[in-house]
């Protein structure tokens, strides 16, 4: 029998847009773990997270039929959950301290962050404010742009800038700890 890593990404869209439940369950097994650490790194914690990936699988077998090929089907996935994520965020009506200017911030220590584990980093990342940390996820992670955040998160392009120039200064200092 294939391993999940194995199955054609197209066999098992084909399937799930047939209504083969093992299909569903196969793509699910195949990508769960990955999209499982989208939604963490959004939520901060395991049973949120947990809940916004079950929304964005469902999101995702709902929405099949509009994956079109033109890039790969998981970061088209990660598109999803992060987009999930940002809608439950939303919800919670999720604050963000306005700035009047954005900051520049260079990394004083550069590949201080060599010695970490993914582990610690991941640490690390989810203590930040919940506002600071989606604007991190989605610029350094998810790489989008302050236009993108802005406009998913209803917020203008500078507090997105200023939003990750203080993130970045609150991890250096994390970091700065930690040694």
């Amino acid at each position: 029998m294939l391993s999940n890593q194995n199955i054609e990404d197209t066999d098992l869209i084909s399937g799930c847009l047939a209504g083969d439940r093992r299909s569903q369950k196969q793509l699910y097994d195949k990508y769960s773990a990955k999209m499982y650490a989208v939604c963490l790194r959004y939520m901060g914690n395991a049973d949120d997270a947990q809940d916004i990936l079950q929304d964005g699988f469902i999101k995702v077998y709902k929405n099949l039929d509009k994956f079109r090929g033109e890039g790969s089907f998981e970061g088209w996935m990660r598109r999803i959950m992060a987009n999930t994520a940002i809608e439950q965020l939303r919800r919670k009506k999720l604050t963000f301290s306005m700035a009047d200017k954005a900051e520049q911030i260079e990394l004083k220590a550069p590949g201080a962050v060599d010695n970490l584990s993914e582990k610690d980093l991941l640490k690390i990342v989810s203590e930040l404010s919940p506002g600071y940390r989606t604007v991190f996820n989605m610029y350094v992670v998810e790489g989008f742009g302050h236009k993108d955040i802005a406009d998913a998160l209803g917020i203008s392009e500078g507090t997105s800038k200023s939003q990750l120039a203080r993130a970045r200064v609150i991890l250096q200092e994390k970091v700065k700890n930690l040694k």
